[in-house]
């Protein structure tokens, strides 16, 4: 009887670090929503602070789904005997993650500022568009393109194998926005979700991490995957009729007054 080999994600001080920066993310992003109900709009920010917000929830949703991909890199640059070097490539590595989606925070913004637009000046109109976007968005997950993408973010080794000849000061910071770029390429469509209910909505937040997480960790996260696809397409046959599914799109009255 042949065995199931899973990948192991060993606990090296790295991976512990990671745990803690993304914990504490969520720990500052709950205190940043507090008493911000989920609601269209940019949270009342300028594209600074907006980007500033994103990045964080960046951190706290998506650091988690880095793990494996760390742990093989973390793997890959053992023989370096400074242990401040290798913390410092390992951040390197990660801030060139995290900076890629901050760019797409940028797109995210102006999303969010349009959306508020849609829900005061024309509600039914934006209710529709808004089940337009949750349909691409499940549509997506089953696309080769999607495919493709959580293939790479599933497979750290063979990722590895590919920037193995980066070189240069700033090569770390180039094998983080190489991945981030795969990375927005798997998860875009989850983001967009999150941009339709309110960037604020906790659950939403939650939901999507623990979603993006089995994606590119679970054995069935392909699967998964297309199963959130099918899900997302069935929630927007529903917005129409209760646009108040979708915060992000949905002016209540007492907010118009």
């Amino acid at each position: 009887m042949q065995r199931r080999v899973v990948p192991v994600v060993r606990f090296r001080p790295g991976l512990l670090a990671l745990i803690g920066c993304a914990l504490l993310a969520w720990y500052l992003t709950v205190k940043l929503a507090a008493g911000m109900p989920p609601g269209p709009g940019a949270m009342g920010l300028g594209l600074a602070g907006f980007l500033a917000g994103w990045a964080l929830m960046m951190t706290a949703m998506m650091l988690p789904s880095l793990a494996p991909l760390l742990s093989a890199y973390l793997r890959s640059i053992r023989a370096e005997n400074n242990s401040r070097i290798r913390a410092a490539r390992t951040t390197a590595l990660v801030g060139g993650y995290l900076l890629t989606w901050t760019g797409f925070g940028i797109l995210a913004y102006a999303a969010s500022v349009l959306g508020a637009r849609l829900a005061a000046d024309v509600p039914v109109t934006a209710a529709w568009i808004g089940a337009g976007l949750l349909a691409a968005a499940g549509i997506y997950q089953l696309t080769p393109l999607k495919n493709f993408c959580l293939r790479h973010c599933r497979s750290p080794v063979a990722f590895l194998l590919h920037v193995s000849s980066y070189q240069g000061a700033f090569r770390d910071v180039r094998v983080g926005l190489y991945h981030g770029l795969y990375c927005v390429g798997c998860c875009w469509g989850l983001m967009l979700v999150l941009i339709t209910v309110g960037v604020m909505n906790l659950a939403w937040m939650a939901a999507i991490a623990v979603a993006v997480l089995l994606e590119k960790t679970w054995r069935h996260g392909i699967v998964f995957s297309r199963l959130i696809g099918v899900a997302l397409i069935v929630f927007a046959c529903f917005v129409p009729a209760y646009p108040w599914l979708l915060p992000g799109l949905y002016m209540a009255p007492d907010m118009m007054m």
